[in-house]
C-alpha cells in the first residue's frame, strides 16, 4: 500500500501520531524507523527492506555497533559538557536531556545494555569522576581541553578579584556607618574607684575667689549695675570706681564670647550633620551598584552566538591557517554551533561555541550585547577597565537607548560589523 499524498488529511493525522517521542522497543536503530505499536513494528520487521540492513549489519556487526557506541557517547558528553560544566550531577538527569531530541542514537543500540554501564565506561576512560549513592549514579566532566582550562582559570581570577573589591567596599561603608553612629550618639563618662596610700596626704585646691572691693552704693558717681554683671566665666576685676563706658566695653566682651560658642557649636553640628548624609549617600550608590550588577546577571544563558558579530579562533585544531584569526558571525545553526567566515577570505567553517571568542573593538566603536540583560542590543563602547576585566558600554538600541551601562564583562560583548 502506497503513502498517501502530501498534505491529505490521512497524511496530516498521520503526522501529528509520530510527533514526539515513541516507545524504544518499537524503534529499528538499523533502518531509523519509528513505528507507533506493536503491529506496525512486526509488519516493519518482515519487510524487505529491513531484511536487507539486518544483512549488512550481520556481515560487520563490530563496525555498526561501535558507530551507533560512538555517536551516542559523543551526544551524551556534549550535553554534560555543555550544559552542567564541571558540576556533579545525576547521570540519568544528563540522559532525560539527551532523550528529548528525537533523532537520537538509542541505548539498545550500542554496546552498553544499561546506563549504569555506561557510567562505569566514563569512569574507567578517565572522561568523568562516576559515584554510587543512595539516589543513583553521579558524574562530573573532566575538562582536558587546555584552552578551556585556562579560559575557566581567567574568569574564577575574575570573580576573585570583583569579591573582594565587594568585600572591601563593604567594610568601608561600614566603618562610615560606624563613624556616624559615634559622632551622633553620646558617649557616657567612665568613673574609676579612688586609689591612694594610707600614708598618703589628699589635699584639695581652689580657684581663687575673685577680690571686690567695697562699694559705696550711696556715691551718686558710681551708676546702677543690677542684672548687667558679666557672667562668673568672665574673671576680670571690678574697680572702685567705673564709668558707663567701662560697663558698656564688658557687656560687649560678654556677648561676643557668648556668640563666639554658638558660633562654635553651630559649626560642629553642622559638620556632624554633613557627615552623616555622606556616608547615607555612599550607602545608596553603593545599594544602586548592586542592582546595576543584578540587572546584568538577569537571564544570563549559557549560549552567546549571534549573526553579524566578529569572534576570534581560539583553538587549533583547525590548523595553523585558522589559529587565531578572526572571522564573521554569518548564521547560528543551533545554540551552540555558527558558520564563520574567516575574515580577508572566502572561507566559511563551522565551529562551536567554546572555540571561539568575543573581540573588543576600540573605544568609541560599535559592539553587540551577546549575553546578559541587554542582550541583542548594540551600543558604543567607552572605557575598558584592564584590572576588573570589565567595561563600560551607551546603549544606542532598545527601550534602554542613551542609558550607560558599568560592568559589563569582555564576554558579553562582542565586535559589530560595520
Amino acid at each position: 500500500m502506497g503513502k498517501h499524498e502530501k498534505f491529505s488529511p490521512k497524511a496530516v493525522a498521520n503526522k501529528i501520531k509520530s510527533k514526539g517521542l515513541q516507545k524504544l522497543r518499537w524503534y529499528c536503530q538499523m533502518c531509523q524507523k519509528q513505528c507507533r505499536d506493536q503491529n506496525g513494528f512486526k509488519c516493519h520487521t518482515t519487510s524487505e527492506a529491513h531484511q536487507r540492513q539486518l544483512l549488512l549489519f550481520g556481515e560487520n556487526p563490530n563496525q555498526f555497533l561501535g558507530s551507533f557506541s560512538g555517536e551516542f557517547e559523543t551526544g551524551f558528553m556534549d550535553i554534560l559538557r555543555r550544559q552542567y560544566g564541571t558540576r556533579r550531577v545525576a547521570a540519568n538527569q544528563v540522559y532525560q536531556e539527551y532523550i528529548k531530541h528525537k533523532d537520537h542514537i538509542h541505548m539498545n543500540s550500542t554496546k552498553w545494555m544499561t546506563l549504569t554501564g555506561f557510567c562505569m565506561h566514563l569512569g574507567k576512560a578517565g572522561k568523568a569522576v562516576v559515584d554510587e549513592t543512595e539516589k543513583g549514579w553521579f558524574i562530573k566532566y573532566i575538562e582536558r581541553d587546555p584552552e578551556e582550562i585556562r579560559r575557566q582559570e581567567t574568569l574564577r581570577k575574575r570573580e576573585k578579584v570583583e569579591l573582594d573589591d565587594e568585600e572591601r567596599i563593604q567594610k568601608y561603608v561600614t566603618d562610615q556607618v560606624d563613624r556616624a553612629l559615634d559622632e551622633t550618639t553620646p558617649v557616657a563618662p567612665e568613673f574609676s574607684e579612688l586609689q591612694r596610700n594610707e600614708d598618703e596626704k589628699v589635699a584639695f585646691t581652689f580657684a581663687p575667689a575673685i577680690k571686690r572691693e567695697e562699694v559705696d552704693p550711696a556715691d551718686p558717681s558710681i551708676p546702677s549695675t543690677s542684672g548687667q554683671l558679666p557672667s562668673s566665666s568672665q574673671e576680670f576685676k571690678v574697680p572702685l570706681k567705673f564709668n558707663a563706658l567701662q560697663i558698656a566695653a564688658a557687656q560687649s566682651r560678654a556677648s561676643s564670647t557668648s556668640r563666639a560658642h554658638s558660633v562654635a557649636k553651630s559649626t560642629t553640628s553642622s559638620v556632624s550633620v554633613g557627615k552623616r548624609k555622606s556616608a547615607l549617600e555612599e550607602i545608596k550608590e553603593e545599594e544602586e551598584r548592586r542592582k546595576r550588577q543584578k540587572e546584568l546577571q538577569v537571564e544570563r544563558k549559557d549560549y552567546w552566538l549571534c549573526k553579524n558579530i566578529i569572534v576570534k579562533v581560539i583553538t587549533d585544531r583547525l590548523g595553523p591557517d585558522f589559529h587565531k584569526r578572526k572571522g564573521v558571525v554569518k548564521d547560528v545553526l543551533d545554540r551552540h554551533t555558527a558558520l564563520v567566515q574567516i575574515l580577508d577570505s572566502d572561507r566559511v567553517v563551522k565551529l562551536d561555541d567554546v572555540h571561539v571568542q568575543t573581540v573588543l573593538p576600540a573605544i568609541g566603536r560599535a559592539v553587540m550585547v551577546v549575553n546578559g540583560a541587554y542582550r541583542g542590543e548594540e551600543a558604543t563602547l567607552e572605557s575598558i577597565d584592564e584590572a576588573r576585566g570589565s567595561t563600560i558600554i551607551r546603549l544606542t538600541t532598545g527601550s534602554s537607548k542613551g542609558q550607560t551601562v558599568k560592568g559589563v564583562k569582555y564576554e558579553d560583548i562582542s565586535k559589530l560589523v560595520a
